[in-house]
């Protein structure tokens, strides 16, 4: 089987190396948010489960049955990819993490983090567009290139196309949702054009791959593929634009009540 090289890299002992730093995020949440309760009013709990379901679908893509299947056929592998790249993101932009981090440091480490967030590099990171090419971009290269079936025989590079797909997909989810602190604002209507064109070549992606499967990937496994990945999706994205419709109208609500009163 042409994945093996990746496959054997897998093991008892590499899986509890990758399981640790999983372990330490869900640790460190909890950690910070006990330091939170104590000096503001009680963190939501939803936010726990949020950060600790979106710690588990990041997990479950690299260590376990489900990363042990994604180097043997395509569907897994795209099953792993709505896990990785669209809900472990969202669930954990939910759990708003840098605000629990603001509240559990003191005020001179508070400014620190805070300047860097106001920092140029940033706010190019975290503008929509370039986190949308970066997202939706980067899965055009992965699946319309030779890069998928490289990463499966190079351990180095199937480790960095995962970290990118994660990484790409949190700064697109926090670029279209703003849960966190967000000094780099832009406007719904501008974020929204973003988010119909990110989801259109996300859709436009999946047929392009049902229709000319990446290299080495069986046509049924395609055929299969593409379609978890369009309607997969669109499950994810549905929740995605629900939250941002609510912030819309809940941005817009208190103008709506004043120009009536006037």
């Amino acid at each position: 089987m042409e994945h093996n090289h990746v496959h054997q890299a897998s093991g008892t002992a590499f899986d509890l190396l990758l399981t640790l730093p999983f372990v330490l995020a869900v640790i460190v949440y909890l950690r910070m948010a006990v330091v939170s309760n104590h000096r503001c009013k009680r963190w939501p709990f939803y936010r726990y489960v949020c950060w600790i379901l979106g710690v588990i679908f990041s997990a479950a893509v690299l260590i376990g049955p489900i990363a042990k299947l994604t180097h043997e056929n395509f569907i897994s592998h795209m099953v792993g990819h709505l896990f990785l790249g669209m809900l472990a993101p969202l669930l954990l932009v939910l759990a708003a993490p840098m605000t629990l981090l603001m509240r559990t440091l003191r005020v001179r480490s508070a400014r620190r983090l805070s300047r860097v967030l106001k920092s140029f590099p940033v706010s190019i990171y975290c503008n929509p567009v370039v986190a949308s090419i970066l997202n939706i971009g980067g899965l055009w290269v992965l699946y319309t290139t030779e890069l998928y079936s490289a990463m499966h025989h190079n351990l180095l590079l199937h480790i960095v196309v995962h970290i990118h797909i994660f990484i790409a997909g949190y700064l697109y989810t926090i670029s279209i949702l703003y849960i966190d602190p967000a000094p780099h604002r832009y406007g719904f209507i501008f974020r929204a054009v973003v988010l119909i064109l990110s989801l259109a070549g996300h859709g436009i992606l999946s047929k392009y791959i049902y229709a000319y499967p990446p290299l080495g990937v069986t046509t049924d496994q395609a055929e299969i593929g593409g379609m978890i990945m369009y309607y997969g999706g669109d499950l994810v994205e549905i929740i995605l634009i629900f939250i941002f419709c609510q912030q819309w109208y809940k941005a817009a609500r208190p103008r709506m009540t004043v120009s009536i009163t006037q």
